[in-house]
């Protein structure tokens, strides 16, 4: 409870300030994930975060500090100076899908996941959980698991969840590449239409309206 509640004014206080303290500036976003939003396999001007960054024109600054094949273990490790040398108002975090495929415990990638939200929020910064699924052949307890650490996570810390990053591309012809793990070209503006809703919402909420009409 004590914890919720030191979270919650947290948030408050990075809505109430955010506006004034930036209003020279624009926000800065952080995008910390792995191969899925490090455009592995296409261009870089293709990927998602790359698309992310000419939607907002300007508006906000985007940093992508992924990393094909991190874990939640690496981004543990990284985050601390990434919002010390950054100071980034909101924080998405597009981690996981690698502990999956190891099939580490999800005890570990909640630890990991739970200490980069708290680390984020610690820095006033807003997170925005970006989930995954991994796939059947991982078994139906071990999917069910590993996605109920995203669920968990969001109403623990009061965070925004996407639930599924890749929904309507995972299973989709041409929009996945041969291994059937990563999105193709094709596929990046769907998951940005997957991330828009969701981040559009928490930009508005604290103090920005973005000019385009989306």
């Amino acid at each position: 409870m004590a914890r919720m509640l030191a979270t919650g004014v947290l948030s408050i206080a990075a809505i109430i300030a955010w506006p004034a303290a930036h209003a020279d500036t624009p926000p800065t976003l952080l995008v910390l994930g792995d191969s899925l939003s490090a455009a592995y396999g296409i261009e870089q001007e293709e990927g998602w975060v790359h698309l992310l960054n000419e939607r907002l024109d300007g508006e906000v600054r985007v940093i992508n500090a992924s990393i094909s094949g991190e874990t939640t273990a690496g981004g543990t490790e990284r985050l601390p100076d990434l919002l010390g040398q950054h100071e980034p108002q909101l924080v998405l975090l597009e981690l996981g899908g690698n502990d999956g495929l190891r099939g580490l415990p999800p005890q570990q990638m909640q630890q990991n996941l739970a200490g980069m939200i708290e680390a984020s929020q610690s820095a006033d910064a807003e997170v925005l959980l970006l989930g995954i699924d991994i796939p059947p052949n991982y078994g139906q307890a071990y999917r069910d698991a590993f996605t109920g650490v995203y669920r968990g996570l969001a109403v623990e810390y009061d965070v925004t969840l996407v639930p599924f990053l890749l929904d309507g591309v995972a299973l989709e012809d041409g929009l996945m590449q041969s291994d059937g793990i990563h999105p193709t070209a094709a596929a990046q503006p769907v998951i940005l239409d997957n991330v828009w809703p969701a981040l559009e919402a928490l930009l508005e909420e604290n103090g920005l309206e973005l000019a385009g009409d989306w």
